[in-house]
């Protein structure tokens, strides 16, 4: 089966149909209206009242007639309902509940259930109660009621089990399968323990909301209520889980090793072992909802304990108008403001807390020489214009060695069709003058590579389309496409080929050869080597 979840499908739609099935029997029955049950919420209400008094006679081995029923139904309605009933009434109004309700008329009562195992639906039977003939006084003859087992549990699972009791109750049962080796069911209870451990975790979270939109909504009753299941959820529960966590451990191995090393497992053997992996599985999440649950719990504490702080303090300040209070004052008498120190100097006493702003660590740290570069844009005071031209100047220069760099690397790819990096440092070896033209200094260089890696493939055409089409604002940065338009637009009479290109492609070598460029000079005049994998430069000429 695809979904582990829906294994017990049909037995949770036995459950849903008890109710669905009571509500169907009791909907649209206009004899409610003749007592004066006109909301579906009173009907409800008094069915399950009924129930309630059945499973008591039940309970007590006592006789449960009409008459009961009737009595029952009476004192209900003279002390809550306040319905306009005489005692005949309440009698009728039982016979209608029981007989009509409760037993459907005596006709059988079944709800479909889907069983995905077989992939059909699967008929099951409901009864709430059933009837069985006593004696009274004098040898007279009564039909007495009394619960079947879907009855009881109906009722036993609206009230009967407090919350703080079902996780006891399931870890116990949980126990007890383990202890059988029922492993098919422990699956079921170690699930319900993991739901109840997230609902609480759940609840907490819900309580944490409403604190913080509004601590007086929250009342010291819900919170003391709270604080009493978390304390008993939390208890012991992770000192038991893993314990049972070893044990389960302890028996899956067992298993497997008889299947390595003694015999194969049979069908039996091995859907064991599989239920004690998911027992495994969910133990390991029941323990780490524990931890979430111990620290939402203190969070609560704490939150709880600073809002309500908040509101106390909140009480506490007196507000007055600034207009009236200091403004129209000063005005009146201006020799005030000699004092008005001391009107201000609360506002300073409270030191301000430091709060460490988390999202600050996520920002994308920008690198520290572009901050640099950005500070360098700032007005000075002295000989602006000098300090600006001088700026332009570098700018200026650092620019003409990247067109010098990138032309020679132009150049030295048209005399042969390709050029790489293996290449180029051979042909750099042989001239020192070459090579302070090709690699002025590592950022030039580099900055040069990256951009032709980037863009893979550059169509001259395309390029200038878009300058032809696109008002683009001169910058004094290097920009490649800029600049190989300038290389090869404006080309001198012995660089006439560079008008020839169409196209520069750029790829990665697949030799895996490692190429080192050694003492390049870095922008504060170290020697470095440059360490990069082969790439291949390839350019195409038209007519």
């Amino acid at each position: 089966m695809q979904y582990e979840f829906l294994k017990q499908f049909a037995k949770r739609m036995k459950h849903v149909g008890m109710y669905a099935i009571l509500l169907q029997n009791s909907m649209a029955k206009q004899t409610w209206k003749q007592y004066g049950f006109v909301k579906a919420d009173e009907q409800i209400n008094m069915i399950f009242a009924v129930m309630l008094y059945i499973m008591e006679q039940s309970l007590r081995e006592e006789s449960c007639t009409m008459d009961d029923i009737g009595a029952y139904i009476d004192n209900l309605n003279s002390g809550g309902f306040q319905k306009n009933m005489s005692y005949d009434d309440c009698k009728k109004l039982g016979d209608f509940v029981v007989n009509v309700i409760l037993s459907n008329e005596g006709k059988a009562m079944y709800f479909e259930g889907y069983d995905f195992d077989n992939r059909a639906y699967k008929s099951m039977n409901i009864s709430y109660i059933a009837n069985r003939v006593i004696y009274v006084e004098e040898g007279v003859k009564r039909t007495s009621y009394y619960l079947t087992e879907d009855g009881y549990n109906l009722m036993l699972s609206t009230l009967e089990i407090e919350n703080n009791m079902k996780l006891t109750i399931h870890e116990m049962i949980f126990k007890m399968h383990l202890e059988k080796q029922s492993y098919d069911k422990a699956v079921d209870e170690i699930k319900n323990v993991f739901n109840f451990m997230r609902i609480q975790l759940q609840k907490i979270e819900e309580a944490m909301l409403r604190v913080r939109r509004n601590a007086l909504s929250y009342s010291v009753a819900d919170y003391e209520t709270l604080m009493l299941e978390n304390m008993e959820t939390i208890g012991d529960t992770k000192e038991k889980f893993t314990g049972y966590r070893e044990m389960v451990k302890l028996r899956a191995l067992e298993l497997e090793q008889q299947n390595i090393n003694v015999r194969k497992l049979d069908a039996k053997e091995e859907e064991k072992l599989e239920n004690l992996h998911i027992i495994e599985r969910y133990l390991n999440r029941t323990i780490d909802e524990h931890q979430k649950i111990l620290n939402s719990h203190f969070d609560l504490k704490l939150l709880y304990d600073r809002e309500l702080q908040s509101l106390a303090q909140m009480s506490l300040i007196q507000r007055f108008s600034i207009r009236t209070e200091l403004y129209d004052k000063i005005l009146e008498n201006p020799q005030y403001l000699e004092s008005i120190d001391l009107f201000f100097r609360p506002l300073f006493h409270r030191q301000i807390p430091q709060i460490y702003n988390l999202n600050k660590c996520m920002e994308l740290q920008r690198p520290v020489r572009k901050k640099a570069v950005q500070d360098t844009d700032e007005l000075l005071d002295f000989d602006e214009k000098q300090w600006r031209n001088e700026l332009e100047c570098k700018k200026r220069e650092k620019l003409k060695k990247y067109e010098d760099s990138l032309a020679f690397i132009l150049d030295a790819v048209l005399k042969k069709g390709s050029l790489s990096l293996v290449e180029l440092k051979a042909l750099l070896e042989k001239d020192a003058a070459s090579r302070n033209t090709c690699i002025p200094s590592i950022d030039v260089f580099k900055e040069i590579m990256v951009e032709l890696i980037k863009n893979r493939e550059i169509c001259m055409e395309t390029l200038r389309k878009e300058k032809r089409e696109f008002i683009t604002e001169h910058v004094n940065d290097f920009q490649l496409n800029d600049m190989l338009l300038s290389l090869t637009e404006n080309s001198k009479d012995n660089h006439t080929d560079r008008r020839k290109i169409q196209k520069i492609f750029t790829d990665r070598s697949n030799d895996g050869r490692i190429v080192e460029f050694e003492k390049v000079l870095d922008a504060f005049g170290n020697e470095k080597t440059i360490r990069c994998t082969n790439v291949v430069i390839r350019v195409k000429l038209g007519g």
